[in-house]
């Protein structure tokens, strides 16, 4: 059957939503379930997408919601004239699926945080996800079809709904739509892809729609990143430039807490309970154990861990600005979209392989004047990074030139072994003492890479977007 239909008619678009309530499974059709699945059906309507049956609507929306629980039904209501094999059907192949599914239940509890109309607009978004994944029918019609009914009372919504199933038997039309909607779930292996999971999760899916593709090319684009890079660490490229550290061992924190008790160690390891033995004359008992070392301290394992301090700062400079204006054809995104997606794909790389170390991420957007004319970019990094923000692992910020950038990688350079990634549409010299610096130029679809002294090349490729991949594991040659 055609996946959209256009419901001109007023009385068949009404018909299709009140017999369509009495088709939910999740839970009975009764007054209370009625507002809920109309106000979702509007959601979806009034954006445009094809509405699937009310009762898909409806049992979608009860499950996400964690509503069926409450209102699940002892017994079915059997459906006037509906055939028993298309609800078993339906039961098996949608219903039992829609419980089974890790990428529906994930993008469940992304949309209970969700309140108000933004949890109706995001499950309006699944919905839609759902049935465009699925290719699972639907129909177009006006919102005020939709509208005349929550304006009516629940009861009489749903007797009117009955009243039609009894004297005109149920729709054609939603005979036909259940039966491609069971063999539509019968060929789905995953409702829901996991750029729609991200984008429930970092709230890119009730944004506006320029903010929501650029999200989402971002994503599938570090996809394919991560899936053409190994996924065990690279080897170091030989001759590389080593970044010199004056963190010695003594400057870096142990792990683990402690293992034994001993009668050695520093005063800041001794047990408290052995300043019982202090008293006011002097010398005391705590001075006679001290000289005879039978006071008790903690102490550590002797096969001490140390784990290494590393920060890796991304650089992007506000010429990058112009990258954002055009689409090169032999690029499947645009060069901006595929620098953030260069950045995000490398991020969870290093945190995979070095998770052994304390490793910090920032990236810095360098101003021009006082404005930053990748702020729109900064802004999705903002929310494509949050856990690492969050955890306190790492910051994206602006910096109001590069002399700016260049003094914040030095203050980090005290402390931890540091690895700049410098990305530009013109070649520049960024030298910096102690600081790996790898220099990557985007001045055309193919971008050009070198080690911070205005000398760059382009990598071999057949491809444009192929550069780019061999590009991603250079850097990551240069750092691991």
């Amino acid at each position: 059957m055609e996946l959209v239909r256009e419901l001109r008619d007023r009385d068949a678009a009404t018909q299709y939503i009140l017999q369509g309530l009495w088709l939910q499974r999740a839970t009975k059709p009764t007054a209370p379930t009625v507002k809920p699945a109309l106000e979702w059906a509007m959601a979806i309507a009034s954006a445009g997408h094809p509405l699937p049956p009310l009762g898909v609507v409806a049992d979608m929306g009860h499950v996400a919601l964690g509503l069926d629980f409450e209102q699940r039904p002892h017994e079915v209501v059997p459906v006037v004239g509906w055939p028993p094999a298309l609800s078993r059907g339906y039961e098996d192949q949608i219903l039992g699926k829609l419980y089974a599914d890790w990428t529906f239940e994930r993008a469940s509890n992304a949309l209970r945080r969700y309140s108000g109309t933004d949890r109706i607009r995001g499950l309006a978004y699944i919905i839609n996800q759902i049935r465009e994944r699925a290719a699972l029918p639907g129909v177009l019609l006006s919102p005020a079809v939709i509208r005349a009914q929550l304006n009516s009372l629940p009861e009489e919504v749903l007797r009117a709904g009955w009243d039609l199933l009894e004297r005109e038997g149920p729709l054609p039309l939603l005979i036909e739509m259940y039966t491609a909607i069971n063999a539509a779930g019968r060929r789905i292996v995953e409702l829901l892809d996991k750029a729609d999971i991200l984008a429930l999760e970092q709230g890119t899916a009730l944004a506006d729609m320029g903010q929501y593709v650029a999200h989402r090319q971002i994503l599938q684009a570090t996809a394919k990143f991560l899936a053409w890079l190994p996924n065990r660490p690279v080897k170091p490229l030989v001759g590389r430039q080593e970044v010199p550290t004056r963190i010695h061992d003594d400057d870096q924190y142990p792990v683990g807490g402690y293992t034994s008790i001993a009668t050695r160690g520093s005063i800041e390891s001794l047990l408290h309970s052995q300043l019982a033995y202090m008293e006011r004359e002097s010398p005391d008992l705590f001075d006679i154990k001290f000289v005879r070392d039978e006071l008790f301290y903690y102490s550590r394992d002797e096969n001490q861990f140390l784990r290494r301090r590393r920060a890796f700062v991304f650089v992007l400079f506000p010429d990058l600005y112009t990258t954002r204006l055009g689409k090169d054809l032999e690029l499947p995104y645009q060069r901006i979209v595929l620098v953030q997606s260069l950045i995000v794909a490398l991020i969870e790389k290093l945190t995979e392989w070095l998770s052994n170390d304390a490793i910090r991420f920032d990236v810095l957007f360098v101003q021009e004047g006082e404005k930053n004319p990748l702020a729109e970019e900064a802004k999705l990094l903002r929310i494509l990074l949050r856990e690492t923000i969050e955890r306190g692992d790492g910051a994206v910020c602006e910096v109001p030139d590069k002399a700016a950038a260049i003094a914040h990688l030095k203050k980090l350079a005290r402390t931890a072994q540091v690895h700049t990634l410098a990305i530009a549409t013109e070649p520049f010299e960024m030298a910096i003492e102690h600081v790996g610096v790898t220099e990557v130029i985007v001045s055309g679809p193919r971008p050009a890479i070198g080690a911070g002294d205005g000398m760059v090349a382009e990598l071999d490729g057949d491809e444009a977007f192929e550069v780019w991949q061999e590009t991603a594991l250079r850097v990551l040659q240069l750092w691991v």
